[in-house]
Formats: structure tokens, sequence, C-alpha cells
């Protein structure tokens, strides 16, 4: 697809592509790649449900064929790099070399598209439709996950109330309310004013739904039973003897699965190009592991050749917890990964800047961009060391230039030996994408040694130190305060063999956001080790990572507006 200007000669806001783009009926689009129209719970003409029978009936043929290409990237700038945009414009060049592909991609939350980075649905000519629905209510699966963790949330506080029979120690409860929203009043609060009608007065505090356990388990269970029990193992809370206080003991389980049994299935939707997409799920990567759910991806390789999905932040996040944790609990192996880079984020590294100042890195900089390499190759290396084969996606801007471009090009096949292409899908769709889907096709047909980098039966400790400094770059790690005694709490709770989440800035490869390109000389501090016991996996958490962030100066909301023929304005 040839891109298209405005009438100004400019190209379109993604809002005016995605409104000029034909649609065909979701049926129609995933007919061919093996699902019916009665496998399909249609919500409207243009977005569907997949249904958990038509899931058991793929089962029933045997394990998915198809190949998985994940998308990465390097340490972004604030704005990201186009990781999305390049995982849609993926599928769309897969289909256009006649490799059938489908596209697994996150749910937007809320939170960043009224604030600064935008919505989740790509740009450009390389979109999921219809995008105003995507990144809004879509179909409801983010107000279901509110939804049922307040009302776990809610259960327990009665629990107290009504006479405390678990003795639920107050001061040690570990489930905050949820919110889809940046609101940073809401970080602290305290609840209850006392007495017979306002409940125990306590602190408390919201998390982003994209941040909520609830999220983490929706996007690792297989089916409603495997729900269920992963709902009724969360611990909220721990009593007076340190015991844990699960969702079942506080009989929270069937009524938080009832809530959440239609956001289990897969959305399925279309690219502009029409290439199924499957997006579901929203889990972020800096503090959680940052991939959309295990269910879609598995739907989407049964039902085509190639599986492009994505990988949230740069690879020492979402990478590394996918290949650590959703490929252990999903028995995934990666084909292939690619991960994407762009001019502005590598002067951004060759510059050192912080505070970040995206319009300063619009001039001309080989110098800058040869400087910030290094920040690129660490991630390269990185990938390298789980034993898939990798390839770089340059991700190309308006004011990028040709010398630029070359210079990551240059820099990629001759000193770092790893296959590079420019990417421009944003502006040319699948189009733009040929040469880089082409460069894809031939490393995942080539040998793959896939293994996790560390082994579940490690001590916690020597899991966390292993991606400290083989992933990070960090000299060793520094537990503080009750992170040790959380290692020992967890150790005595048989939580010490199961993977490790690392809760980290994704503003660098350190655990200090201002420190740009592969940091040297600096010791990881843990502050706090508990449990995800829902979701499978230890949460670590390191240098302050805000779980419900809050608005900036200037909130994309503010620019955003409903007009009389029910046409949007605003929206990206």
């Amino acid at each position: 697809m040839a891109s298209q200007d405005g009438d100004d000669g400019s190209m379109p806001t993604d809002y005016e592509i995605a409104q000029d783009a034909e649609k065909r009926p979701i049926a129609d689009v995933i007919a061919p790649f093996g699902l019916e129209r009665d496998d399909l719970e249609l919500l409207g003409e243009h977005k569907a449900k997949v249904r958990l029978e038509a899931i058991e009936r793929l089962r029933e043929g045997g394990d998915p064929d198809g190949k998985l290409v994940l998308v990465t990237g390097m340490t972004p700038t604030p704005l990201g790099e186009g990781k999305t945009v390049t995982t849609v414009g993926l599928g769309q060049a897969f289909n256009q070399l006649e490799e059938d592909a489908a596209v697994a991609i996150r749910e937007p939350s809320l939170g960043p598209v009224f604030g600064v980075k935008g919505g989740a649905a790509g740009g450009g000519y390389s979109q999921v439709l219809p995008m105003e629905d995507i990144n809004l209510h879509f179909t409801g699966d983010l107000h279901a996950l509110t939804s049922a963790h307040n009302l776990i949330a809610t259960m327990l506080d009665n629990h107290i109330k009504q006479g405390n029979e678990l003795d639920v120690a107050v001061n040690w409860i570990n489930w905050p309310r949820a919110i889809d929203m940046n609101d940073r009043v809401l970080r602290e609060t305290v609840v209850g004013l006392g007495g017979e009608v306002t409940g125990v007065p306590r602190e408390d505090g919201f998390v982003l739904t994209a941040a909520s356990e609830l999220m983490a388990v929706l996007c690792l269970a297989d089916g409603i039973a495997d729900l269920k029990a992963r709902l009724a193992r969360i611990i909220v809370a721990y009593d007076g003897d340190g015991d844990p206080v699960t969702v079942d003991d506080i009989g929270a389980t069937g009524a938080a699965a009832i809530l959440l049994k239609d956001a289990l299935k897969p959305n399925v939707v279309q690219t502009i190009e029409g290439t199924p997409a499957f997006v579901h799920g929203g889990p972020f990567a800096n503090i959680a592991h940052g991939t959309n759910s295990l269910i879609a991806d598995e739907v989407a390789a049964h039902c085509a050749e190639y599986v492009i999905t994505e990988a949230g932040f740069g690879s020492d996040l979402g990478a590394e917890k996918f290949m650590n944790i959703v490929c252990r609990l999903g028995d995934l192996e990666p084909d292939a990964v690619t991960i994407v880079a762009s001019v502005r984020a590598l002067k951004y590294h060759g510059q050192d800047m912080w505070p970040p100042d995206v319009d300063a890195l619009e001039a001309e900089d080989v110098d800058a961009v040869h400087r910030g390499l290094e920040n690129l190759d660490k991630h390269v290396n990185n990938l390298r060391q789980f034993g898939v084969p990798v390839v770089v996606a340059v991700n190309r801007f308006p004011t990028d230039t040709d010398a630029e471009i070359e210079a990551v090009l240059d820099h990629c096949e001759d000193d770092l030996g790893v296959p590079a292409a420019e990417s421009t899908v944003f502006e040319d769709g699948g189009e733009g994408g040929l040469e880089l889907a082409e460069r894809l096709v031939e490393a995942a047909e080539s040998a793959s040694t896939f293994e996790p980098l560390y082994e579940l039966e490690a001590p916690i400790d020597e899991k966390i130190e292993t991606v400290a400094t083989e992933i990070y770059g960090a000299d060793g790690v520094e537990f503080h305060g009750d992170a040790r005694d959380d290692i020992e709490r967890l150790t005595g709770l048989g939580f010490d063999d199961v993977p490790i989440c690392m809760s980290k800035t994704f503003h660098s490869l350190s655990d200090d956001a201002s420190q740009k390109g592969v940091p040297e000389d600096w010791t990881l501090e843990v502050k706090e080790i508990y449990p995800s016991a829902g979701a499978g996996f230890l949460v670590v958490l390191t240098a302050d990572v805000l779980t419900l962030p809050g608005l900036p100066s200037e909130p994309a909301a503010a620019g955003m507006d409903l007009h009389d023929d029910g046409s949007v304005s605003g929206l990206f």
C-alpha cells in the first residue's frame, strides 16, 4: 500500500486513516484461517470474541503449527519506538509475501490513551481496526477486570468488618483497589472511618488495572478451570501468624470468575490490510510480564503459519519476561525475534539525554547515532543468550536522514553481525516491511536453540542476580531492608521454584532512569519481593516504579472532542 497524503500534502492522522479504511466483516476476515461464523461471538460487524468451545475444538486437532515471531525493542524514548506499529506492519508484510500470518497484541489501557503515550493500536497504515473502539472501551475486558479486582477488595474488607474469622492482619493487606485511569491522587488512600457504618480504618490505594495481578492471571489462563484455580490462590493478605489469606479463603473465587468469563475469550479484529489480529489482555512490562494473552497466541498459532506478537518496552523487560516466564508457563519456543530500533532512540542514548527532550532529537546527528549504538548492541546480545535468531528492525521516522539510517544498518551487518532492515510500515503499510519480513522468514526457518536464562530450581536470590548481571549489566545485587526476609519467608512458603518478574524502570537498562546507553559500575537495588501466586511468579521491586501513573502537564485528553455527527477529533 502506498502512502496517501492529506489535502495539504501532509500525512493524514491515524484517526483519519482509520476512518477512511475499508473494513470487511470480521467473520469473512477470519474464515480463511479456520474459524467459522459459529466460532465467533460477534460484537458488531468488525470485532468478535472467539468462543471457548472453538478453542477446545482447535486443541483437539493437535498442537499449533504456527511459527512464533517476537517483536521487542531497544531502550525507548518516553514516546516509544514503534513496536506495535512494527508488529502490525509485519503481519501485513508476511501476508503480502503469501505467508499466512496473524498478529497478537495487547489491549490499550485508558491511562496512556488519555495521558501522554497514546493508544496501542499501531499507527499510520499499520493499524488494527476499529481503532477508536480498540483504544477506548473495546469489548469491555478492562472494565470486567476492574470490577472483578474491586469485588475481591470489597469482599476482603467486608470479611474484616463482619468479624474477621480469618484473623486478617489489617496492616498486612496486599490487595489494593484498581482503576483504568491515570489518577495519581489515588495511589495512597485511607479507607473506612470506623464505627458500624463505614468499616475498619486502614491504609489502602489503587493500581492501574493493567498493573493488577488479575490482568496477569487472565493473560496466563488457558480456560475456565485454570482461571478459577489461579483466582483461588491469589494472596490478598496475611493473618496474624503470617500465613497467606487467599481469594478462595474469602469466598470470592466464583463471583470474580463470573465477571471474567467473557473477558477470557480472545478478541479478534483486523488490520488495515485485512490481516487477522488477536487483541487481548494488557499487562505492562515494567511491573508485570508485558505480553498479550497466551490463549490468544495459541489460537493465532492454530490459525496461521506465523504469529507476530509483541513484548512491552525494551528487551530487558518484555522480552526477558517472555523468554523466562511466558514461554515456560505457555510451553512456547519463539522461532525468531526482531528488535525495534530507531534513530531518535539511538540519539537519545548517544546524547545521554535526561530529562528527555524528544523535539531536540530531530536534527541530524550521525555521531550521536554511533554513540547510541552500544544500547542496541546490548539488547541484541541479551537476546542472543536465549539461543533465538535475531533481526533488527530500524523503524524510520519522518525526520530520520538517509545517513543516519545507513549508519545503523551498516553497523548491524558489518560490526554486530546481525541481519537488519529498514521499516517504513507506518507510512507504507505491509509494503514497507517486506524486506524485514523476508529476513524474519529466513531467521525463523534457521536453527533455534532456545533456553531460558535460569533454572526454576535455582534459589530466589540467584535468579534475581542472573537477570541483573546477564541482562541489565549490573555488577551485582543489593537486597535492601525486608527483601532478605521476603526471600526467606517465600522460600518457606514454597515459592522458590517459580519464575521471577522484575519491576524496573523502562527508561534505562539500569534501575536509575537517568542512566543512558549501557551503564557500568552499578548495583541493582532490590527493595521488596512478593508472590503473584495466581499468575505463578514472584514480583521483584527495584527502584520506584509507579503502579498508578499520573497525567502529564498537557494530557492527550485535553485535545480530544466529540462532534455533533458522532465523529471524534484529537484521538491520535
